[in-house]
């Protein structure tokens, strides 16, 4: 039977890597300027990365296509035909075709194509395979006065040097070269003063793909951490280390202690106390539901089941019997978060501190220093840490070692995981603001162009903010209460499209490939000319038919 009923679906890949230039100009532009020759008296459906238009008239699909932008979205060959599919209608003897319009960069094999489908595709590319990338940027080095900031920047199919430039808001502040006369890979370094806060951009000006010439970043005031110790032991170590601008720092004594104050810490230090109550261990466990971190440092006669009510709780094991016997604490794990920045290099000469007596831990958790015997002196369970050994004088002198600076320094800094200097757009990310909300108030991300309510937990001392498929434009955010400024956010788009390698349709069976939207065009003219011919040819055979029949009826009269 001869099928008239056609559907057609248009997918326009509108991906940064359609950027690239072509022999009439960006692949995009060149993609639209084919499609805008379509003929149809019938209703379109079409989609792009992040757009579908379902059964709009010729008129208004030309207007709307020229309009399209590129996005951050990529779909892949099968997510392709998955829409597509969802897009046609359910008829089973319609025929149906997708004109498959992309550059088919390189993420993943061509999925087979269903029966029901043809797929009609033109492979766009790129008069010439160059690239240089402004990659990442992240804090090399941070000393006492400055910052250095390192940025990677990637070349594919060049050599030539690039200007590489370091804007505050929109002021100049330096400026370097990126050569890649030796490597395709390479660092351009810029150096800050460590006070300062930076809304800052790196530029290049690459002519191919343009998306990944600018990268943001940015680096706020530093907010203070609120630091509670609950002291039955000697504090004065504690109050050495916290009484600075950088932390607002509470000493409190176990027997007076305001349970109030608990709330509205992020990091809080149990030092030596014998027991830990039923109350205490309550508000503890609520404090760190809410986000806040725990450091428990037991006391030479800590009540071993009031402890471990708690450690279980934390995840940190359970502590067991007091050992008497003297070990050196040998074991620095570098890699482990509280020391990772610390050491220039790996020491192996070094002064050890040592312990004459420490608790048995059953539990296996990341142990950030250890005995050397390979027995965990302090060990990290999710924001929680645990010391084995009292921090008196009289059991160990790890409070005059140089280590207690660092540990403890960096202990109280994860407790409030600070915004890096810049998140990904569309993965999934969390940082948290300090900051108290009253009940019915929100935060907004906004930039010069649009703002957006993220979604949000307000807890007592912090609201933790997650984003992920908004925003969607590169830029630097900030972030504000009503009218009031907190913080910026930067966020970037993903490099992979950067890479400019590509898939060929030759490998994809079953497919229709042609070398331009012109002939795949024409193609589908000449397909409906010949369905043409093949309609009249049936009307005419028809007729013939008729004819005879009226022939042979009248003869035998």
């Amino acid at each position: 039977a001869l099928n008239t009923n056609k559907e057609t679906v248009i997918y326009l890949d509108n991906s940064f890597s359609m950027q690239a230039k072509g022999p009439e100009g960006p692949l995009l532009q060149s993609a639209m300027q084919g499609l805008y020759l379509l003929n149809s008296t019938e209703k379109i459906t079409w989609f792009t990365n992040n757009k579908v238009h379902s059964g709009v008239s010729e008129k208004a699909f030309k207007s709307e296509m020229l309009q399209t932008e590129y996005t951050s979205k990529q779909l892949s060959p099968k997510q392709v035909l998955l829409k597509a599919e969802q897009l046609f209608s359910k008829n089973t003897g319609a025929e149906k075709r997708l004109i498959f319009v992309s550059d088919f960069q390189l993420k993943e094999g061509f999925p087979p194509i269903p029966s029901t489908i043809k797929v009609s595709a033109v492979s766009l590319s790129p008069e010439r395979k160059q690239n240089i990338a402004l990659d990442t940027i992240f804090i090399k080095s941070n000393d006492v006065s400055k910052i250095t900031l390192e940025v990677r920047l990637t070349s594919q199919g060049t050599t030539a040097a690039v200007p590489v430039s370091f804007y505050n808001k929109e002021v100049l502040v330096a400026k370097t070269s990126a050569d890649f006369s030796e490597s395709a890979n390479v660092a351009a370094l810029f150096e800050i003063n460590k006070e300062e806060a930076i809304d800052g951009r790196i530029v290049i000006n690459d002519p191919d793909i343009i998306y990944d010439n600018t990268l943001f970043f940015s680096i706020n005031e530093a907010n203070k951490v609120n630091v509670l110790a609950i002291n039955q032991g000697d504090g004065a170590f504690i109050s050495r280390l916290f009484s600075n601008e950088k932390f607002s720092y509470t000493p409190q004594s176990y027997k007076n202690l305001d349970y109030n104050a608990i709330p509205n810490q992020n990091f809080i230090i149990l030092n030596e106390l014998d027991t830990i109550s039923a109350p205490l261990i309550a508000a503890l466990l609520s404090f760190a539901e809410n986000g806040g971190s725990i450091f428990v440092i037991p006391s030479v006669n800590a009540v071993i089941s009031e402890y471990n009510n708690l450690l279980s709780s934390l995840r940190l094991g359970a502590l067991g019997e007091r050992i008497s016997a003297e070990k050196q604490i040998t074991t620095i794990t570098f890699d482990h978060p509280l020391y990772r920045d610390v050491f220039e290099k790996r020491v192996v000469n070094f002064q050890y501190p040592k312990v004459n007596s420490f608790y048995e831990l059953a539990g296996a958790n990341a142990a950030a220093l250890s005995f050397e015997d390979g027995k965990p002196f302090i060990v990290q369970k999710g924001n929680h840490f645990l010391s084995t050994a009292p921090f008196d004088s009289e059991i160990t002198n790890f409070k005059s070692s140089p280590l207690i600076v660092p540990t403890l320094y960096n202990m109280s800094l994860q407790s409030l995981p600070l915004p890096k200097l810049y998140y990904t757009i569309g993965e999934p990310n969390t940082f948290a603001i300090p900051i108290k909300l009253q009940q019915d108030q929100i935060i907004t991300l906004k930039d010069s162009l649009s703002s957006f309510i993220p979604l949000q937990i307000a807890n007592s001392n912090k609201v933790t903010i997650t984003t992920e498929e908004t925003p969607d434009i590169a830029s630097t955010y900030t972030a504000m209460k009503d009218a009031d400024f907190l913080e910026n956010v930067s966020f970037n788009y993903d490099r992979d499209e950067s890479i400019l390698q590509y898939a060929t349709l030759e490998d994809w069976e079953g497919v229709d490939a042609h070398d331009s939207i012109a002939a795949l065009f024409e193609n589908i003219v000449k397909d409906n000319t010949i369905n043409e011919f093949w309609k009249w040819f049936a009307i005419g055979a028809f007729l013939f038919l008729l004819a005879e029949m009226l022939v042979l009826r009248f003869y035998k009269k």
